[in-house]
């Protein structure tokens, strides 16, 4: 096996796939990355969960395989000269990597250590632009929950219908929700839950693009092609929320306000809230005006942000975090607060006709003097 590559390209390649290389496995190769080179170069990472593998351009002299550990692999790599890489090796499984004036010979493993990626066994496919899928996860997987004890909360629910795909995560404290019209789809109807940690690996991957992705769905695995890189994870199995009846239909108080100047004051009280000194934010929503305090060992802080609409005085309280996280991902500059109680959920949305996100932040009961 030879071959010779651009160091940019290589690294690129290996930071994509070395994601989802184990750190420690009790199966030594898949702490490694499967290189494989024939018409070009593929790389390959496999956690037994998630698998990543990406083309690249490569001259390859002798057609090959082998297993490299990846941390070892993609720091050598980093660490070379700005010129092009060549890498050989024998029968001994020693990969020599030249680059340059600088040399490395690393003991490599074999590829038929190496499990095979799993195979998506359907062709039921739908296609959505690059950005369109990278914003719609990037503004829902902060909601993703990581506690294993429910594992389908780990995810993100996937739901296809009419030709709208609607991207949902729970945590048990809050829930977000974004929707969009899709250009192509082969049916009418479908669900899956894609684990968090995968579809993080997804959006790092996708480009602000209009090209399209499509995502083919198997009865055990979902596969992303993004172009050259492939994208493989096992589908989470269980039964998820019914986000549906988990939203209120009806709300007393529906208030408008600028998204920034909210995320402004929340921040702002937020500077005396930290890790190790936890403690709710206050909200009283009155005639046109928010009121934000929170009270902590550290201090007192408060703020004001103007409002549209009358919040009857309504006193209520959230988790810092958990709101920002809310109103940072809400992909419009004015929204809508719905709510109901001091114990019911507050609802986010869009103040147009659009319906295309929902976050949900459950209130968090205030003590006295809070």
């Amino acid at each position: 096996m030879k071959f010779s590559c651009d160091k940019a390209l290589l690294i690129a390649a290996i930071s994509i796939t070395g994601k989802v290389a184990s750190t420690k496995s009790a199966v030594p190769a898949l702490e490694g990355l499967l290189l494989e080179a024939s018409r070009g170069l593929q790389i390959s990472g496999y956690d037994l969960k998630t698998g990543i593998k990406t083309v690249l351009p490569a001259e390859v002299e002798e057609m090959g395989n082998i297993v490299l550990n990846a941390r070892l692999f993609g720091e050598i790599i980093r660490k070379l000269p700005e010129e092009v890489v060549t890498i050989s090796v024998d029968e001994n499984l020693m990969a020599s990597i030249t680059c340059g004036k600088s040399h490395f010979n690393v003991l490599g493993t074999s590829a038929a250590d190496y499990p095979e990626l799993p195979s998506v066994d359907t062709q039921n496919a739908i296609q959505i632009p690059q950005k369109v899928l990278k914003s719609m996860i990037a503004e829902t997987i902060f909601a993703v929950s990581e506690n294993e004890s429910r594992p389908i909360q780990t995810g993100t629910l996937f739901e296809v219908e009419n030709h709208t795909i609607t991207l949902v995560s729970v945590d048990g404290y809050r829930l977000a929700l974004r929707r969009e019209k899709l250009e192509q789809s082969d049916f009418d109807k479908c669900s899956f839950v894609v684990p968090g940690t995968a579809l993080a690996e997804v959006e790092k991957i996708a480009l602000d693009s209009e090209e399209l992705v499509p995502i083919t769905i198997g009865t055990k695995h979902i596969l992303f092609q993004i172009g050259e890189t492939t994208v493989i994870s096992r589908r989470l199995e269980g039964e998820f929320l019914n986000y549906r009846q988990a939203i209120p239909q009806s709300n007393k108080i529906l208030l408008k306000v600028d998204r920034r100047d909210l995320v402004q004051s929340v921040e702002r009280v937020s500077l005396i809230i930290s890790d190790k000194v936890k403690s709710p934010i206050r909200c009283i929503f009155g005639d046109g005006a928010l009121q934000i305090s929170a009270l902590t060992p550290q201090g007192k802080a408060s703020d004001e942000c103007r409002i549209e609409g009358d919040g009857e005085s309504l006193e209520i309280g959230f988790n810092n975090k958990y709101l920002l996280d809310a109103l940072k991902s809400a992909p419009s500059d004015e929204i809508k607060l719905l709510m109901n109680t001091s114990v019911s959920p507050c609802i986010i949305g869009p103040t147009d006709e659009k319906d295309n996100f929902i976050y949900m932040v459950l209130p968090v009961r205030m003590k006295a003097g809070e």
